[in-house]
């Protein structure tokens, strides 16, 4: 890998310290979500016909790329299921 490609993903790194998101893509965060709920009990928690008809992560994927707003909701989900993962952990 060049310097220049090395700095460049360094910077990127640095703008985004915050986000808790960064670096997870989102067929990781269907999959943990698949994993700890069913088809069903997601499509309960967000509403989604990808969740409802016919689910799949492949299709799941393909209608939450075109739809920020539906992305959002699963990315929420997501972080809510972390945090809440996280309180459970014993200290």
């Amino acid at each position: 890998m060049s310097e220049k490609t090395t700095a460049g993903k360094d910077k990127e790194a640095n703008k985004q310290p915050n986000n808790l998101l960064h670096g997870v893509t989102l067929e990781k965060i269907l999959t943990v979500l698949r994993e700890h709920y069913s088809w069903k009990d997601l499509n309960r928690k967000v509403e989604l016909n990808c969740f409802f008809s016919h689910p799949s992560i492949k299709s799941s994927l393909i209608f939450l790329r075109k739809h920020e707003w539906a992305r959002k909701k699963v990315e929420n989900l997501y972080l809510e299921l972390m945090a809440a993962q996280n309180d459970q952990l014993p200290e």
